[in-house]
This record gives structure tokens, C-alpha cells and sequence, in this order.
């Protein structure tokens, strides 16, 4: 049984919604063919839909298929704090803002939860999700503050860049 749209937002030719189970491969893939993402198991992306829908959005395509998604958790000692967890558009849907206005939808979605603060974390050698929320704290007229929240040498894989914690806040309305 397929769900109606929950959050209908005019994003281009593309809608945005919460995501269902059955998104989770389309997720997946999105990730897996940004080749910049660390790519979850394709378990993972499943319960995320699952467990996450209501911190996390996705653009549908005309047919309904998953074109980007953006996804979240609240942080459980911080109830104020979204953590972005990713960010990913599909090649044919890049270039016209859907990132943007997908991050601007989530958080939309999550004021009346009392959402004030936005953290992720960015390697230093993605500019595009650098320059994605530096657009959205200043948008905002929000303070954002970086600090390495992982080095490298944590990672066991070897080579992984630091992870910088961006801090955005207060993330009120766009105006």
C-alpha cells in the first residue's frame, strides 16, 4: 500500500515527503552514487525509514521514486539538536537548490518540536556540504561553529579525513 504525500512543499518539479520503508534502496543508492558519501549497509537505510521518517525528508520525482533525502535523528541527551546525518541529491536533480530546500523543509517540519540547534559533520574536503550550511546558517542569520568532533586517525579504515562538527544555531524560520 503506498502512502499519500505527507508534506507536500513545491520543490521544482519534485515534492517532498517523509520516507517509507520501500525508500530505502533508493536511498541507499543515492548515496552509493554520490561518491562522496560514506555508504551505510543497505540494512541501515531501511530502518532508518523506518525508525527516522519523522526526522528525516525525501524529494519525489514525478513517479514517486526518492530523488534526494535528507536525514536526521534527534540527539537524545540534546532534544533540541537535529544531527544531519546525510545529504544526497541524484545526479539528474543536482544544481537547482533541492539540498537547500530539503534542510530548510526538515527543519520547518521539526519547530513545533522545539528544534533550536542543527549539527552535523563535514570533511574538509566536501565544499558542497560546506557551502550547503553556510548558506543555511546565514539564511537564518544563525551563528555556525566548527570543531573537529572525530581526527582521523580515529577511524579504522585509515586515510579518513577529520570529521568537523558544524554547530548551527538558533535555527529559527527563514525569513
Amino acid at each position: 500500500m503506498t502512502a499519500a504525500p505527507t508534506d507536500l512543499v513545491p520543490a521544482r518539479s519534485e515534492f517532498i515527503d517523509s520516507p517509507r520503508v520501500e525508500d530505502g534502496a533508493a536511498l541507499w543508492r543515492i548515496a552509493r552514487d554520490s561518491e562522496v558519501l560514506d555508504l551505510n549497509s543497505s540494512y541501515s537505510y531501511l530502518l532508518w525509514c523506518r525508525d527516522f521518517a519523522a526526522t528525516s525528508v525525501v524529494a519525489r520525482g514525478a513517479d514517486g521514486e526518492p530523488v534526494a533525502f535528507v536525514t536526521g535523528y534527534v540527539r537524545p541527551d540534546r532534544p533540541g539538536t537535529l544531527v544531519v546525518w546525510q545529504v544526497a541529491v541524484d545526479h539528474g536533480h543536482r544544481g537547482r537548490g533541492l539540498a537547500g530546500t530539503l534542510l530548510d523543509a526538515l527543519v520547518a517540519r521539526l519547530a513545533d518540536r522545539g528544534i533550536h540547534t542543527v549539527e552535523t559533520t563535514v570533511t574538509p574536503d566536501n565544499t558542497a556540504s560546506d557551502r550547503l550550511f553556510t548558506s543555511f546558517a546565514e539564511r537564518r542569520g544563525a551563528s555556525l561553529e566548527r570543531e573537529v568532533l572525530f581526527d582521523g586517525e580515529l577511524f579504522p579504515e585509515g586515510g579518513h579525513e577529520p570529521e568537523v562538527l558544524y554547530r548551527i544555531r538558533p535555527v529559527a524560520a527563514a525569513g
